[in-house]
């Protein structure tokens, strides 16, 4: 029930989206991925803040993240160009994969010792906090201007916009572990192949189906492409999770293969869609600063940096280096850079309120942990990823712009 009238209610909304996409321009202009300036905004205006606004409803956030990531992924695929990362698929798939389950146990390792988890929490933390946020990487790199030269930015998106399936899909498996000690991993892995299997059929079908709908005349032309393109990724989404597959996988593909094919209106619904994705920022992560209170931070202080600094330094680059050993093509420099571009994001955050959810042992400590993690790999890789890059020799500046106004052609 609302406790405002409607009108202020509506007032202080608009005004906290406004002010918000403000702080993450000019966190932006510091070389700071925006979603610095959402999450600070939403935290002083939560119930640490000065504006006081008291939020706990983990459920609710979850609802929340869910539907602002089929926008963002949806949209990440359309702005994909298949002729730039189809050489980079199997690295970026491998490295999707196993390299999520590399840094997963390591970082799972990790926690035991630091914070004397059991194996199953700690393989809990190491799972969301595992993969890597693409809208983070690529908002670093337009508000730097950096050109990073070769294969390493198709493999990093596509690797950034295919390796959610498999934290959430290990994020699935962990807290079955915890709830029901009983269950074996091996007959998971049947699951798992149906889920990933489901989302890419029912991805392509959608992404085939849109660019057919709108090539009509009454839809190519007027407003309704945009409802159309809406439709298109929420049901790429649901169809597959009724079913039984990944529905994140599924947005991420029916917008790869829609963004990549001919018809009039590809050029407006990219435009529309990418609009779609900042706006499910914003809301994800003011939503997500309302829910953290700052001074729960405190107490995992010490811990946080521990899983910080070993997921930065050991995780990530040891996944890397491993799943990449085959591919020749891709040096060791730049190898590095992909193990210090991996950005956490959205994601991580989204995914820490499913233990929250679920009422497992150790959820607050995991949720208050992974907030920390996200922060500080922000503050520290997003600045230094310019500089990573020209000690290694791989990029080329260009001038820099703001990342929030960057319009990414289709």
């Amino acid at each position: 029930m609302l406790t405002v009238p409607l009108p202020i209610a509506l007032l202080v909304i608009g005004t906290l989206l406004l002010t918000t996409v403000m702080a993450g321009t000019l966190t932006s202009r510091f070389g700071l991925p925006a979603l610095i300036g959402f999450l600070g905004l939403g935290m002083l205006a939560g119930v640490d803040g000065p504006g006081g606004i008291a939020f706990n409803d983990y459920v609710l956030t979850q609802g929340v993240g869910v539907a602002c990531l089929i926008f963002i992924l949806f949209s990440g695929g359309m702005d994909t160009s298949w002729q730039a990362v189809k050489r980079m698929v199997r690295p970026a798939l491998v490295l999707a994969t196993f390299g999520v389950l590399i840094s997963a146990l390591i970082t799972a390792s990790a926690a035991v010792l630091l914070l004397k988890f059991t194996w199953f929490q700690g393989f809990l933390l190491g799972s969301v906090v595992a993969s890597t946020d693409a809208a983070a990487v690529f908002a670093i790199l337009r508000s730097t201007g950096l050109d990073l030269e070769g294969d390493v930015p198709a493999l990093i998106e596509l690797e950034s916009g295919t390796n959610d399936p498999m934290a959430i899909f290990m994020v699935g498996a962990a807290l079955l572990f915890i709830t029901q000690p009983g269950a074996s991993p091996l007959g998971l892995l049947p699951d798992f192949a149906g889920q990933m299997a489901m989302g890419v059929v029912i991805g392509l079908g959608i992404g085939w189906l849109l660019p057919e709908l709108l090539k009509r005349k009454h839809y190519r032309s007027s407003g309704l492409a945009f409802v159309i393109s809406i439709a298109a990724a929420l049901i790429a989404y649901g169809l597959a999770e009724v079913i039984g597959g990944n529905g994140f996988l599924a947005a991420y593909i029916a917008g790869l293969v829609a963004g990549n094919r001919s018809y009039a209106a590809r050029r407006i619904i990219s435009t529309f869609q990418d609009g779609l994705a900042w706006l499910g920022q914003v809301v994800m992560f003011l939503t997500l600063g309302l829910l953290v209170a700052p001074t729960n931070l405190v107490d995992v202080i010490v811990p946080g940096l521990g899983i910080t600094f070993v997921l930065m330094l050991v995780a990530r680059p040891v996944s890397v280096f491993i799943c990449l050993a085959p591919f020749r093509s891709l040096d060791w420099r730049a190898k590095l850079f992909v193990s210090w571009a991996g950005l956490r994001g959205a994601v991580p955050i989204v995914l820490a309120t499913f233990p929250m959810v679920a009422g497992v042992p150790g959820a607050f400590t995991i949720f208050n942990i992974v907030f920390f993690v996200v922060l500080l790999s922000s503050v520290i890789q997003g600045p230094s990823m310019k500089w990573v890059a020209k000690r290694l020799g791989i990029g080329a500046n260009d001038k820099p712009r703001s990342a929030l106004l960057a319009i990414k052609a289709p």
